[in-house]
Order: C-alpha cells, then sequence, then structure tokens
C-alpha cells in the first residue's frame, strides 16, 4: 500500500469504545480547569510571580492542554487516576485557600456557606459556557492529529459503523456549543422582520461556504488521506454547519424558541422511524445499488448529506439548552440549581440512551442516529454541568479572599447594593485597555482561527513526518508542540487585542 492507503487504513474500521470511558475523559478538564483558578487565587496571597502574560499562558496550558494530550494517549488506561491526582490537588488549594480566608476569618463555616448562597453575581456572560466551548476545541485540536500517531489508542478513534469513539464526540460537540450561543439564543436579530433575521444568518454563512470550498481543493489537489465514510467524497465539516445552519435558521422562524426541545425530538424521532422503516438506512451504508458505489452526488457523500438531520436535532437541542442557561440569574444559589438541573437532565439522557441502545439500535456516527444524538446531547449537558459546578466552588474561594481575582470566572458582587451598571462600565473599559491574561479566553474570542490553524498545522505535521512509525516519546513532544505553538499564536493576538473575523 502507498503511504496515504495506509494513513487512511490506520483510522478506519474502529468500533470506539464505552460511552462511561469518553465521560470520564470529557469531565476531566472541568477538574483541571477548578484547580487552574484556586492555584491562581492561592498565588494571589502568596504574593508569587504568577501574574504575568508569560507565566499565566504557561499555567493556562499545563492544566487544560497538558491533562488532554496525556488523556488521549499515553494515559488513556488511567484516566481515574489521574482524577485521583486532580481531585487531591484541587481538595488541597480548596483548604490551603479556606485556611488563609481574608474575609469571615472568625465565622463557622455553616454560616460562610449561607452567605456564599446570597452573594450576586456581576458578570452577564457565563464562563461555563466559553469553557465548555475551549475544551472542545481544545480535545479536538489534539484528536485530529493525535489519531495520526500509534500511541493514540484505536478505541478513540471515529468508529466506522456503530459504537461511540471519542472523536465521535467532537462535531455534535461544536455544534452544541455554537447553538448555546447562537444569534438567535442571544436575541441578536430580534430588530426587522424575518425576512431580515434570514437574510443576516445567510450572509453570515459566507465564510463557512469559503472554507468548505477552500478545505476540498486543498484536500484534493495534495491527495491527502481522508476517512470516506465519515462524510464522503466531497463532503467536510464545514459543509455541515452550513447545511445545519441553514435548516435551523428556517426552523427557528416557524417554531418559538422555546419549543426547540420540541423539535430536536420530533426530528430524532422521525428520522430513526425512517431509518428503521425506509430504505435509508441501506442507502447510506450501502449507496443507491447496495454495493457501495459513490457514482453521484448523493452517493459519494451520503453519510454527509443525510445525517445533517441528526446533527440539526443535535443544534436544537443546544439552543434550548442555551436559553435556559442563559437566563438572568443573580446569586449563586439559582446557579447551583442550574447546574443541579442540567446534570439530573444528562443522567436521565443517559439512561434513555442504554434503553435505546439495547432494544431500538446502537449509536453511529455514521447515520446520526437516535442513539447517537441521545449520546451527544447527554455528553455535552455532563460537561456543562461539571464546568458550572466547578466555577460554582471557584466562586466559594474568591468569597472568603479579598479581591480574588480568576479570568473567565464569575465576578462576584460583595454588597447587593453596588450599582451594576456602574461595576459594569469600569470591567468593559479595563477589558478594552487591558486584554486579559487567559488562554481560555484567547481562544474563546478566535474559536475559529484556532481550528483553522490546527486544520493546517496538522496537514503539514502529516505532510512532513511518518507519523505511523513515530516512537512514544517522539510523538508525545510534537503533540505538546503543536498545541503550544497553535495555543501560542492565539495567545498573542489576544494580548494584541485583535479579533479575526470577518463577517
Amino acid at each position: 500500500m502507498s503511504q496515504k492507503q495506509m494513513k487512511e487504513a490506520f483510522v478506519s474500521n474502529q468500533n470506539g469504545t464505552s460511552v462511561l470511558e469518553i465521560t470520564e475523559g470529557l469531565c476531566l478538564p472541568a477538574l483541571c480547569i477548578l484547580c487552574r483558578g484556586l492555584l491562581i487565587i492561592l498565588s494571589q496571597q502568596l504574593c508569587s510571580s504568577l501574574h504575568n502574560s508569560r507565566t499565566r499562558f504557561l499555567v493556562d496550558f499545563a492544566f487544560l492542554i497538558v491533562p488532554l494530550v496525556t488523556t488521549l494517549t499515553i494515559f488513556s488506561s488511567f484516566v481515574l487516576l489521574e482524577y485521583l491526582v486532580a481531585i487531591i490537588l484541587g481538595a488541597g488549594l480548596l483548604y490551603e485557600i479556606y485556611c488563609r480566608r481574608t474575609c469571615y476569618a472568625r465565622m463557622p463555616f455553616q454560616k460562610i456557606c449561607e452567605k456564599f448562597l446570597k452573594v450576586s453575581l456581576e458578570s452577564e456572560h457565563i464562563p461555563a459556557i466559553s469553557c465548555f466551548r475551549v475544551v472542545n476545541s481544545a480535545f479536538t485540536a489534539v484528536a485530529i492529529l493525535a489519531v495520526d500517531f500509534p500511541l493514540f489508542p484505536r478505541r478513540y478513534a471515529k468508529t466506522e459503523l456503530y459504537g461511540t469513539g471519542a472523536m465521535d464526540y467532537g462535531v455534535g460537540g461544536f455544534i452544541f456549543g455554537s447553538a448555546m450561543v447562537s444569534p438567535e439564543v442571544r436575541r441578536k436579530y430580534t430588530k426587522g422582520s424575518r425576512f431580515c433575521y434570514l437574510t443576516k444568518s445567510l450572509y453570515s454563512l459566507w465564510p463557512l461556504v469559503f472554507l468548505g470550498v477552500g478545505r476540498l481543493v486543498a484536500i484534493k489537489s495534495i491527495d491527502y488521506q481522508e476517512h470516506l465514510t465519515e462524510y464522503g467524497v466531497h463532503w467536510n465539516f464545514f459543509f455541515t454547519l452550513i447545511a445545519v445552519k441553514l435548516i435551523t435558521s428556517l426552523l427557528l422562524i416557524i417554531f418559538p424558541l422555546n419549543r426547540s426541545w420540541i423539535v430536536a425530538i420530533s426530528i430524532t424521532a422521525l428520522y430513526q422511524l425512517a431509518l428503521d422503516f425506509t430504505p435509508l438506512k441501506s442507502l447510506i451504508l450501502y449507496g443507491t445499488d447496495g454495493s457501495g458505489t459513490r457514482v453521484g452526488l448523493l452517493n459519494a457523500n451520503r453519510e454527509g448529506i443525510i445525517s445533517i438531520l441528526g446533527y440539526v436535532a443535535v443544534h436544537m437541542a443546544g439552543v434550548q439548552t442555551g436559553l435556559y442557561v442563559l437566563k438572568k440569574r443573580s446569586h449563586i444559589k439559582d446557579w447551583i440549581k442550574v447546574a443541579y438541573c442540567i446534570l439530573l437532565t444528562a443522567i436521565g439522557l443517559f439512561i434513555s440512551l442504554y434503553i435505546v441502545q439495547v432494544n431500538v439500535e446502537v449509536a453511529s456516527r455514521r447515520m446520526a442516529n437516535l442513539a447517537f444524538c441521545i449520546w451527544i446531547v447527554a455528553s455535552c449537558l455532563i460537561l456543562l454541568s461539571s464546568l458550572l459546578l466547578g466555577d460554582i466552588i471557584l466562586s466559594f474561594a474568591k468569597f472568603v479572599i479579598k479581591e480574588a481575582a480568576v479570568p473567565c470566572s464569575w465576578k462576584l458582587i460583595q454588597s447587593p447594593t453596588a450599582n451594576k451598571k456602574h461595576l459594569e462600565s469600569i470591567v468593559s473599559d479595563t477589558k478594552r485597555k487591558e486584554p486579559t491574561l487567559c488562554l481560555i479566553t484567547a481562544m474563546n474570542r478566535n474559536q475559529l482561527l484556532f481550528f483553522l490553524l490546527s486544520n493546517v498545522t496538522t496537514g503539514l505535521v502529516n505532510l512532513s513526518i511518518d507519523t505511523l512509525h513515530s516512537s512514544t516519546p517522539w510523538a508525545l513532544c510534537l503533540l505538546n508542540l503543536y498545541m503550544f505553538t497553535n495555543c501560542l499564536i492565539i495567545y498573542v493576538l489576544h494580548l494584541q487585542d485583535k479579533t479575526i473575523k470577518f463577517w
């Protein structure tokens, strides 16, 4: 076989791993982000030099990126050990912060908790959503290169037909995260007619059209390796995003925003019925002639085109989640209820997933069937609830330390009578003058650029290095260097207060 064929075979015909193992790895970043915040607070107490741009970048990289790299490679079989280390580190940092508290020093712990539950939040933005999007971006960036190295467990690669692989989560998680902060959820297009809203939505798609066509031309011109059953011959991730955006924009004109969950359930249920009782499933798996033909536009791209229905349902579920999470709430106790409700919903969906996989059909990324959609939404909700709970714990640490500040976390208003608008104007002015020293904020700010940068550098590495025969130490160094370079570029752009957006 040629080098291209060997690489394609290396990532093909995989059966995935258990839902539990993927969920364990997915929630670990929430613990790491919490530990990073607690370390920053403690360092402020100890007056250490952890507050310049270089040191902060290294700390963020060490807590956000390095654990992801190791979890997807050399520590893939020791995720529970990583959890244990993170929990011990987090508990130790939290205990040390509590012992050094500068507020309510002589007050009993129970009274402190009662006061904390009544604390108001200053920020209207939800840090957990930013962290959610960044975790998905970082996870995808690591996986798309790591999968080409032998140290990446094959069970984490994209599944061929049925099953759940860690990489199968990527596209669904990206779509869900984008839906939570979509213009519809943020009420960006509230003025004007529905036609104006649709026009603005269509106009916002031109960068994706450009990127999708550009990727197609680049891949075909350099004869780059492809996993054919992922999307098809010509289809790619950007075309899926375009189609999902077009369809959901039309649906959100017809149906009320707060009924998005009904639309999501209806689409997945009808789509699964079509898979079970019509020739649709056979078309996806074997083409129109039953022999796996790729002749004709539909046959060539059948996986990418038909799976759009599943991703539309995931997007609508993300819209409903965004509407719920972005409601204005003022107190910590309200956010504890939110995290609790999202966690319960996630658990309920995982139970539903088990029932569906036993009685209906196993999850299939290739078809984006009912089980796959339930799995994606449940995984997204469990990650979101973990990040919310982590930020609540971090807020408690900030509550007992006077003037503690952690980037990309809630800002607390100690006095309920504080002038909120005045505080917001001060914060926004400060942000304009001096960007926050935070890798999470930087990646969230230029998320699409980070994704593009990761794809380009992945291609360069694959074209210049024989990844299939790379040793574990060499591959690990390459992966960390690759992520370090991408993150550093995004971080420098953020420090220069630049957002790369042309639309």
